[in-house]
């Protein structure tokens, strides 16, 4: 069963920033960072930072054991305060050339989604499953309630990825796959949605 993380402690909360900084340590959103081994520190830290914002967003689910979980945003309440913050955090905690990389990709890859980013619907912020459970439907399961969700507030569900194995995942799932962006650096921004 899916629910909100609520109210947990901080090393549940570490030990959840740790398994989604390990799933995305092979991300291609990272590409410009170096090799896996290279760039491990600092997507480490990027991603606990991140985790924390969804969060304190009131936008992280997981399954009972956080063997799998997601980030899911209503556009409509978003929470801008946490992201403040996170972004004040990052600016203090990770090499500039970094984020210098990753603000030069998000500026090439920006208009990706706004065929529906403009209107209210659901943003995935992320999908993730502990590297150790992958392989056993917890994907799917987040997916699912993802979707689940998106039916009950009758709004779009969007996914981004820089993985073309997860887009196809997601086009699996029944999202439409609706736009892809290529940036200098060579990766590719799949957007795609889910609507009833």
């Amino acid at each position: 069963m899916v629910s909100r993380v609520e109210h947990i402690s901080k090393e549940k909360l570490e030990k959840i920033q740790r398994i989604v900084g390990e799933a995305f340590v092979s991300n291609e959103l990272f590409h410009d960072w170096g090799s896996e081994d290279e760039r491990r520190e600092y997507v480490m830290k990027y991603m606990a930072l991140y985790v924390d914002y969804v969060y304190q967003a009131g936008a992280l689910y997981a399954n009972e054991d956080y063997t799998g979980l997601i980030g899911l945003e209503d556009s409509g309440n978003a929470h801008k305060l946490p992201q403040v913050i996170m972004l004040f955090r990052m600016l203090t905690s990770i090499k500039f050339s970094k984020l210098r990389s990753l603000l030069e990709f998000a500026k090439q890859i920006g208009s990706s989604n706004e065929k529906y980013a403009k209107r209210r619907h659901l943003d995935a912020l992320m999908v993730c499953v502990d590297i150790e459970h992958q392989g056993r439907g917890i994907a799917s399961e987040m997916v699912t309630y993802a979707k689940n969700m998106s039916d009950t507030l009758e709004i779009p569900l969007l996914f981004d990825t820089d993985m073309k194995e997860y887009a196809e995942m997601y086009k699996h799932f029944g999202c439409e796959l609706y736009n892809s962006v290529t940036a200098d650096n060579g990766v590719t921004r799949y957007s795609l949605c889910y609507k009833k």
